[in-house]
């Protein structure tokens, strides 16, 4: 009656799938309207006026490979450097550049984070349980590992640092930063890491628990199986329950 009654992996893995096809949902709708909002697509238009204005200016393709320009004819490559320096020069050009890098950040942080947050905790705290969408659907829950119910620190722990920042801020950050040039190799193989942290603690852990179920001492069970206690009173009232009557049947 106090054992975990554990998820399954499949119905672990379908949940997991839904609420990951509910993320992107979320993510791509909230970034188009960020995107419309801050005007990030304006500066990334002023940019791209920029430079057909220069390449017309110049009879260039400013949009050519280090391969191609190097292969150019002597002339032609003075066009091109003239235009790419006129280009790198202009203060617009410049500032519209910096903006969208910012712009740029700042709509993947919020398109990640936002969804994050509303899925894995505020929803959770709706449904109760720890139940985000995809528990809901396939009949899952999270419990503390004493089978006491989730509290909102628990879910605050398990959520938005595990699953939020550890899980999935960190390799964004890390897989922009690569795509940036910033890291190359390194960067790589810490996400590599990562991922492979998390495959082996689900199956060297008893209650094949991911990182963030580990931060939080919880686990994920099945909802309709599972004695789900209100609080650690009560717990200690059903165990003391149970000795007793152990006691009882001992002595008859």
């Amino acid at each position: 009656m106090l054992d975990l009654q554990k998820a399954g992996i499949f119905k672990r893995f379908s949940a997991f799938l839904c609420d990951a096809m509910a993320f992107i949902l979320l993510a791509l709708c909230l970034s188009l309207i960020l995107s419309s909002v801050l005007g990030y697509d304006d500066y990334n238009k002023t940019i791209a006026d920029a430079r057909e204005k220069y390449a017309q200016e110049y009879d260039i393709d400013l949009d050519i490979t280090p391969e191609e320009r190097e292969a150019l004819p002597e002339d032609v490559k003075q066009r091109y450097e003239a235009a790419d320096k006129a280009y790198g020069s202009d203060p617009e050009v410049a500032r519209a550049h910096a903006m969208s890098d910012v712009l740029f950040l700042l709509l993947v942080s919020l398109s990640v984070l936002i969804p994050m947050i509303l899925l894995e905790f505020v929803l959770p705290l709706i449904f109760k349980h720890g139940r985000t969408l995809g528990k809901k659907v396939f009949g899952l829950a999270v419990v503390r590992s004493n089978c006491v119910k989730i509290t909102g620190p628990a879910l605050f722990i398990r959520a938005i640092l595990g699953k939020c920042t550890m899980e999935t801020m960190v390799p964004v950050c890390i897989i922009l930063m690569i795509l940036t040039g910033k890291l190359g190799l390194v960067g790589i193989i810490v996400l590599l890491l990562i991922v492979v942290l998390q495959v082996v603690m689900l199956i060297v852990t008893k209650t094949n628990s991911a990182i963030h179920d580990l931060i939080s001492d919880t686990v994920v069970v099945d909802y309709a199986s599972q004695r789900i206690f209100e609080s650690e009173e009560e717990l200690l009232e059903v165990k003391k329950k149970i000795h007793l009557e152990a006691v009882q049947r001992a002595d008859y």
